[in-house]
């Protein structure tokens, strides 16, 4: 019986196989050598998948890189079924002599894998939310249709887009900004990065789910986990 999970038995249950658990999806990157490849590797976790490829497995492949993301698109979110997925192409990647990238703490590889999302505060998300929707072409994501629920890109190419409410104008701050969410292992590093950088920590109070950071001139990014979102 398919059942979906929580954020830590998602995480805990595929870190081990080279998945990271973002935002209600599994994800992992190959490195490949040409476009080539990344189809053939692609193939294969198709065929692994068999039936459930289609509501559960998404492809991203380039020449020098294949991204897969797993989730239920019947659920919204990641189940038991994704968790087996994963871990039969894990199976299937490896026996074709390629490795799963894991996160390279702290050496300044590039990065794994990500999500990003934008995040627009307002007064009245429901008087807002038709304009994001209908300028950007977006849709309302699957189970998430009220007034103000987040946005999302139909085909998957955009990041998605959220509304926070504010409690009064801000007219001297901004008011979009990035959410930039990142396995969990690898976020003090992407911090420490954006420090280094000229960047500075508004606040970590609501870390390791978020930290809120900030440019020279206060332009406002929040770099984003799964933890510490569970109850």
């Amino acid at each position: 019986m398919e059942r979906a999970l929580s954020r830590r038995e998602a995480s805990e249950a595929v870190h081990d196989h080279g998945w990271r658990y973002l935002l209600g999806t599994l994800r992992t990157s190959v490195p490949v050598e040409s476009l080539a490849r990344a189809i053939a590797l692609a193939a294969d976790a198709v065929a692994v998948c068999g039936d459930d490829a289609d509501r559960h497995l998404r492809v991203d492949a380039r020449p020098e890189l294949l991204v897969l993301t797993l989730q239920s698109l019947d659920h919204a979110t990641v189940t038991t079924r994704d968790v087996e997925l994963a871990r039969r192409i894990s199976a299937a990647v490896e026996e074709a002599g390629t490795a799963m990238t894991r996160p390279e703490v702290g050496t300044g590889a590039p990065r794994s894998v990500q999500i990003l999302e934008i995040a627009i505060d307002a007064l009245d998300i429901a008087g807002i939310r038709p304009f994001w929707k209908a300028v950007l072409g977006y849709a309302d994501e699957p189970g998430a249709e009220g007034p103000q629920d987040a946005l999302v890109d139909p085909v998957g190419q955009g990041p998605a887009i959220w509304f926070q409410r504010m409690d009064r104008a801000r007219p001297q701050r901004n008011r979009i900004h990035f959410d930039v969410c990142v396995p969990h292992d690898e976020a003090p590093r992407r911090i420490e990065a954006a420090l280094a950088a000229g960047g500075r920590l508004v606040s970590a109070t609501r870390a390791p789910a978020f930290w809120v950071l900030a440019d020279a001139e206060g332009n406002e990014a929040c770099v984003t986990t799964w933890q510490g979102r569970d109850g």
